[in-house]
């Protein structure tokens, strides 16, 4: 995988990246061979860009939870970094799922490509639409034709992940990889932008509520499908304070769909009393505040507390995910259908 340069409005194209981790760098014994990627060694200029990108997610994080019960919580926001080890094992799990994203993208792609437009543009030398009103003008630009669509879909999709240590159990955090992966590729195939944070609770008491911003929409980094390999399993979990900073994330953006999509293997439980039909309620109360503001809310349920969790999002929002493998591809298609 090549490097490219940092920059907070580049985008990818994944089927050409895909195509390029899988044969442009290989040795002569044709072993895959890395160019030095590690971020010890960006610019100076690159380092000052992640720097103040993440103060900002610190800033923003905060302020998302200053009017909320979770405003004196000791809060973190993390930019991980990603290693020669985190390429390997992204090569290992998406080689199985490339194709399988790569089928629905295909099939959503042409329907992007065309949406017909209502929009008409007048004054035209040639188009689909004559207006006679047009001819004393006598510049032979009698008529009008369709605008085209839009360059991108009006589709914000953010994917939070629970990091909470359960999740270490039967498989969930290689699950919630693939799931991530999947995701993550097809919103770049289809320029879908997207924002995919981990969280977990209690690391320690200065660091009660911890946020991982593995992509982000604002400063995308064909990298950071190598960052996604970063989550795993840790300590505690506050879904609502996480929710809440997802949430008013995307409620900035412009598109006109926002859609939070949340994995998780159980029910709210974090320090000191952040937990039963408190946290219920907390989470319930986001959701309802958020939804008013345009947020679309699922979630993927994968562990044991499936009724707790339909409980708290409601059969409307919610995902029983008994078959991990089946995963992935239930959640690109579920996106696919906000197109």
């Amino acid at each position: 995988m090549k490097k490219s340069a940092d920059s907070e409005d580049s985008t990818t194209e994944v089927s050409d990246d895909f195509t390029d981790l899988k044969s442009s760098d290989t040795g002569e014994d044709g072993t895959l061979q890395y160019h030095q990627a590690n971020p010890e060694i960006m610019e100076e200029e690159a380092k000052q860009k992640e720097r103040s990108f993440r103060k900002k997610l610190n800033r923003d994080a905060r302020e998302a939870v200053s009017d909320s019960i979770h405003q004196r919580v000791k809060l973190i926001v993390h930019r991980p970094d990603y290693s020669m080890e985190s390429q390997e094992e992204y090569l290992r799990l998406s080689r199985e799922l490339m194709p399988v994203i790569q089928q629905i993208a295909r099939k959503t792609l042409p329907l992007l490509e065309h949406e017909n437009s209502v929009e008409f543009a007048r004054n035209q030398y040639y188009g689909s639409k004559f207006h006679a009103d047009s001819v004393a003008y006598r510049d032979y630009r009698y008529f009008a034709k369709k605008l085209p669509p839009t360059e991108s879909p009006s589709l914000v999709v953010g994917l939070r992940v629970d990091e909470s240590a359960s999740m270490s159990a039967f498989g969930r955090v290689e699950a919630a990889k693939r799931a991530v992966i999947a995701v993550y590729e097809f919103c770049q195939m289809c320029h879908i932008p997207i924002v995919i944070y981990g969280d977990t609770a209690d690391v320690s008491k200065l660091e009660q509520m911890s946020i991982y911003a593995y992509t982000d929409y604002d400063k995308a980094d064909p990298n950071d499908r190598f960052r996604l390999m970063g989550i795993r399993a840790r300590s505690n979990n506050r879904d609502g304070m996480a929710l809440r900073i997802m949430a008013d994330r995307l409620a900035g953006s412009p598109q006109q769909t926002k859609l939070l999509i949340s994995i998780s293997d159980g029910q709210p439980k974090a320090m000191d009393d952040y937990t039963g039909s408190y946290a219920i309620k907390d989470m319930q109360l986001t959701i309802a505040e958020y939804e008013r503001k345009g947020i679309t809310f699922l979630a993927a349920a994968i562990g044991q507390d499936k009724d707790v969790i339909n409980q708290i999002y409601g059969n409307d929002r919610f995902l029983d995910i008994t078959n991990l493998t089946e995963l992935p591809a239930k959640l690109v298609r579920l996106i696919a259908r906000y197109l």
